[in-house]
């Protein structure tokens, strides 16, 4: 079944739209909840969540991307449940790695410093070629593991983590050029 036309089921309150989302899409997120938490039954709990958060959320949300959309609320939760003590180290080592490129936490005052933060991270991908805004993503966004990247590319991990840390270090100069404090 086509994403629109399981969006509108979900528009029209049919059960069925939960279905068949997870059936499109369930493996692909629960991947994703097991690649950050490093738990099965996490992952699997983070799912149910999701489902309920989808089912909340359209309407009145009308994704263009059912697929993302999904990998965002799976992700949210995901990263929710790591910081309340659940899942394992994957997530924090994403962070380590993430820690010298990006603004810390944000301050009370500072949501607008946050949200062009985030505005300028977003032009910094778009900058990228489509190879290397597609490893960042994957990286930092999926939590693919360098070494499950690197197998599918070809390429020896090594190399990939050296290409990775380029990168950050790109983000890092990107952000400090436009006047953001990491």
């Amino acid at each position: 079944m086509e994403d629109e036309q399981i969006i509108e089921l979900f528009w029209a309150r049919d059960e069925a739209a939960i279905l068949k989302a997870r059936e499109k899409y369930g493996g692909f997120c629960r991947a994703l909840a097991q690649r950050l938490l490093g738990s099965v039954r996490d992952a699997e709990e983070c799912v149910a969540d999701m489902l309920l958060r989808l089912w909340n959320s359209i309407p009145p949300q009308r994704p263009a991307s059912l697929r993302a959309y999904m990998a965002k609320i799976t992700r949210n939760l995901a990263i929710d449940r790591w910081r309340n003590g659940s899942g394992g180290p994957e997530l924090a080592e994403l962070t380590r790695e993430l820690e010298d490129a990006l603004p810390g936490s944000p301050g009370a005052e500072s949501e607008f410093d946050a949200r062009a933060a985030g505005e300028a991270v977003d032009r910094w991908l778009r900058g990228l070629s489509k190879e290397d805004r597609t490893l960042f993503v994957r990286r930092y966004y999926y939590g693919e593991t360098v070494r499950s990247i690197a197998r599918g590319r070809g390429v020896p991990e090594g190399r990939l983590a050296q290409k990775l840390l380029r990168l950050r270090a790109s983000l890092r100069r990107a952000l400090e050029k436009e006047g953001i404090q990491i």
